[in-house]
């Protein structure tokens, strides 16, 4: 596992030396050692290497990461150049589309958000192959708590946006009035329909921004 070194390790580097935190590492190597895990072990704290602390404007909540081949690459929602785009980023795309008037690229790799401050965190950070949420309830979600918690505590107006009932389950964490909260359905083809369609998210959060005079995030993913 590649370690964190830039200023989330002084905001959540603790956790590192909690009792859950070593059974949880304990158990992430013998699964890498035992199973085909995703994403690479390289991979598993992108979110955090591509997006500091202190460049936080946003956080998007995932639950856990894509367990097909080659999807993962350690940021929620987006997968790797080459591969396929997920049905829950089509629909992501579709909805920035109505809201922003942006075109659907063709790839599904979100590096660029996330080099902009927009911190793509799923709660669960590894999964074994082919079996969605088997890393559920082993440790990672107290980190990630952990993660959330030194968002939240940022002294500066940062937007969450919460997808879904995992994501949701959040808010009770988010204490700070200074930050705006946006919630809708998570954008899963089974969801999407309830009320994702037509949030707006983008707008809201880039308009939100704005008012605090912060950079606003340019959400055009362009194709390769």
């Amino acid at each position: 596992m590649s370690a964190i070194n830039n200023d989330w390790l002084s905001a959540v580097g603790n956790e590192f030396h909690k009792p859950y935190y070593k059974e949880l590492y304990q158990f992430i190597i013998t699964e890498y050692n035992n199973y085909k895990i995703y994403p690479n072990a390289e991979d598993i704290f992108n979110a955090f290497h591509f997006t500091p602390l202190s460049e936080v404007k946003v956080v998007v909540i995932g639950q856990d990461p894509y367990h097909n081949e080659n999807q993962a690459h350690g940021l929620c929602f987006s997968v790797k150049p080459e591969v396929d785009i997920p049905p829950s980023l089509v629909n992501i795309y579709k909805e920035l589309q109505d809201d922003l008037g942006c075109y659907i690229p063709n790839h599904g790799y979100l590096e660029k958000w996330a080099r902009q401050g927009v911190l793509l965190l799923n709660t669960v950070l590894t999964v074994r192959a082919h079996q969605a949420y088997s890393h559920q309830g082993k440790g990672w979600e107290k980190f990630t708590d952990a993660v959330i918690r030194a968002v939240n505590e940022q002294d500066r107006p940062i937007v969450f946006i919460l997808w879904g009932k995992p994501a949701q389950r959040k808010k009770s964490m988010l204490s700070n009035s200074k930050h705006l909260i946006l919630e809708a359905p998570h954008p899963s083809p089974l969801s999407s329909f309830r009320g994702f369609f037509g949030s707006k998210p983008f707008s809201k959060t880039n308009e939100f921004l704005r008012m605090n005079h912060i950079e606003p995030i340019d959400w055009q993913i362009e194709n390769r």
